[in-house]
């Protein structure tokens, strides 16, 4: 998490100038070695180590950061999933607010030089992740790129959109925040004018569907859905739904994902 170029000279990108945004995606796993080897054969990604220490890995897609593992399940007694990380000037202050409306705190905050981490969940139960600090090397890159998309299924979109936007300051004056926008049925986030998550309602809290309960789904743009979706099978993981353009995935240990031919912005 280190420096971007601007027209001028190198700065230092933090949680500062893009607060409220998503600012990374990563895997909670517990094996690495056998989460990179998953993701390499569905996904045909590359690794690099990251600052964060030996725990953690970024994923890259032709030389470009697409998303992170840490390999920190077992540590913390939490579940293996994808979870998106939204950048805030204040960890410990973003998590006191999301208790004060009802959601709760699984980890942290806590640091993890150079910046400040927690995982956190909404008040219907949607695991999310926050960050203060600065921002991997190339994290410009990865923005422009938009490998990811994410997306909140929940119960009342219109609710969840309230308990984001004070969470995460959506809708702030302040430079560098987020516009919310309601457009038809969904909650469309957008920064820097570039939308980066939309909220939909229609989850069921106590299904016990997982992809019917509340939660944020990362969305991976792939150039062939089908193949993504036999590798995974051939590969220890499994294929929830698919269509032509789409595929819900889960891997061995039980993280899901979709595939994309193309990301809904």
């Amino acid at each position: 998490m280190n420096h971007h170029p601007t027209p001028s000279a190198p700065e230092v990108v933090t949680t500062q100038h893009v607060f409220g945004a998503p600012c990374w995606v990563s895997l909670t796993s517990r094996d690495l070695p056998a989460t990179e080897a998953f993701y390499t054969a569905v996904l045909g990604w590359r690794w690099r180590s990251a600052k964060l220490g030996d725990k953690f890995r970024i994923a890259l897609a032709d030389a470009a950061p697409v998303a992170g593992i840490a390999a920190v399940a077992a540590m913390w007694q939490m579940a293996v999933a994808w979870t998106p990380y939204f950048a805030v000037a204040s960890a410990n202050e973003a998590a006191a607010r999301a208790q004060e409306r009802g959601g709760t705190a699984a980890v942290g905050p806590i640091s993890f030089p150079p910046g400040r981490a927690a995982l956190l969940a909404d008040r219907d139960g949607a695991t999310f992740g926050i960050w203060e600090g600065e921002l991997f090397t190339d994290w410009e890159t990865w923005r422009r790129a938009a490998p990811a998309f994410i997306r909140l299924h929940t119960r009342d979109a219109f609710d969840s959109a309230i308990f984001y936007g004070e969470v995460l300051e959506w809708a702030s004056t302040r430079p560098g925040g987020c516009e919310v926008h309601y457009e038809g049925d969904e909650v469309v986030l957008r920064s820097r004018g570039d939308v980066v998550a939309r909220i939909e309602s229609g989850a069921l809290e106590a299904a016990p569907d997982p992809t019917i309960r509340p939660h944020w789904q990362v969305h991976f743009a792939v150039e062939d859905v089908e193949a993504c979706a036999r590798a995974a099978e051939l590969h220890g993981g499994s294929v929830l739904g698919k269509n032509t353009e789409n595929a819900v995935l889960r891997d061995p240990d039980g993280a899901q994902f979709t595939v994309t031919s193309h990301l809904t912005r």
